[in-house]
């Protein structure tokens, strides 16, 4: 299911003192099946555009095509779009509410009308998707459980609807790093068990280079940066400019290169940086 957006805007509180304009006339495409990361400062105008993409608010101008529907026009069946496009908020855990873990998952797939087996089937397949074993879990209440595994529960209640797009708004705020690993390898995992379309919004830039295809930076409104990991990550004053920062092994590959070593600057997790020194080594001893 691939996504058009086309010349967006969106102003809040128009007319006002308090006027702000929050995406400034952004145009960009995801591909179906893509992994694409969302990145930018508080009030850069992420999460205002990953609402428009479901469908909770109306642009200022402009217009979004989901599966070559335009969903902002009068008369779109938004409740269609929003069981193709799921979207998981941050701090999804204050979201949940029902008093076992299965019926929290159930939740959404009754509400589309689904049959017992079916609603059943699916629950079981979304714990295992997002690492909780069903007969362990689903008669725990979600109120017992951890901060990270409370967030699988909250992941699972979306993915049990089964969306062809999935958002995930900083899906690892508040985790520690073990919580953030294990998140971030369920999401990749559901990429590629259901081949949906993913975007993950973020501020870590070392989250995103674990996982993402592509990375779009927003800053003011606009998409300022646009390309796979290796590209964004090499503009570095840009992404110094607004406020981020390259993961930090992409600044100690720049310093190695610095220094002569036959290393590339395309290495941005710690695998890839490990991989890149330890040929370097072998090579130095074979020289």
């Amino acid at each position: 299911m691939s996504i058009v957006i086309e010349n967006l805007s969106h102003v809040y509180m128009k007319g006002s003192p308090f006027e702000k304009k929050a995406l400034d006339n952004v145009s960009l495409t995801i591909n179906e099946g893509e992994f694409v990361a969302l990145i930018g400062h508080t009030g850069s105008g992420k999460s205002t555009l990953i609402q428009h993409i479901n469908g909770l608010l109306k642009p200022s101008s402009g217009k979004i095509l989901v599966n070559n529907i335009n969903i902002t026009e009068k008369g779109a069946k938004l409740t269609d779009i929003r069981k193709k496009v799921g979207l998981v908020f941050q701090y999804p855990e204050y979201q949940l509410f029902e008093e076992t873990i299965e019926k929290d998952i159930a939740f959404g797939p009754k509400n589309l009308g689904l049959s017992d087996e079916e609603i059943s089937k699916r629950v079981k397949r979304a714990m295992e998707m997002v690492g909780l074993e069903y007969e362990t879990y689903k008669d725990k209440s979600p109120f017992d459980l951890s901060g990270g595994q409370k967030r699988r529960v909250a992941i699972a209640g979306v993915v049990a609807m089964e969306p062809n797009v999935l958002i995930l708004d900083e899906p690892t705020a508040g985790l520690d790093p073990k919580g953030r690993d294990d998140i971030l390898n369920q999401v990749k995992i559901l990429h590629k068990e259901y081949n949906m379309t993913i975007i993950l919004v973020s501020h870590s830039m070392e989250d995103v280079a674990k996982v993402s295809d592509r990375i779009l930076v927003m800053h003011k409104g606009k998409c300022i940066l646009d390309g796979r990991p290796s590209e964004v990550f090499k503009e570095i004053n840009t992404l110094e400019d607004v406020g981020l920062a390259v993961p930090q092994v992409t600044y100690l590959m720049k310093e190695l290169k610095d220094r002569g070593f036959n290393i590339s600057e395309d290495a941005f997790t710690i695998e890839q940086a490990k991989e890149q020194i330890l040929k370097n080594v072998r090579r130095g001893k074979d020289d």
